[in-house]
């Protein structure tokens, strides 16, 4: 093999390679795009539920204090 023709296949490769970390450093911003905004849905989607439950805690908080009323009133119709 001629110099001409290692360097010729040198060439070839080192372009390969160069197309090859293209390709990765392409793909590699794609899925972290990706992953960004799935990231950004779900933080969305966890404050929505996080709101929800806060609603739901006040609503059993009402319906505990309205049966604690309910037993305070049969108590007292009872012992009265």
């Amino acid at each position: 093999m001629t110099i001409d023709e290692r360097l010729e296949r040198l060439t070839e490769r080192h372009e390969a390679l160069t197309q090859s970390v293209e390709l990765l450093v392409h793909a590699q911003r794609e899925a972290a795009e990706r992953h960004e905004a799935f990231f950004r849905e779900n933080e969305a989607a966890h404050q929505r539920n996080e709101a929800r439950l806060t609603r739901v805690v006040g609503v059993v908080e009402n319906l505990v204090r309205v049966a604690e009323n309910h037993e305070r009133r049969i108590s007292g119709l009872e012992e009265g």
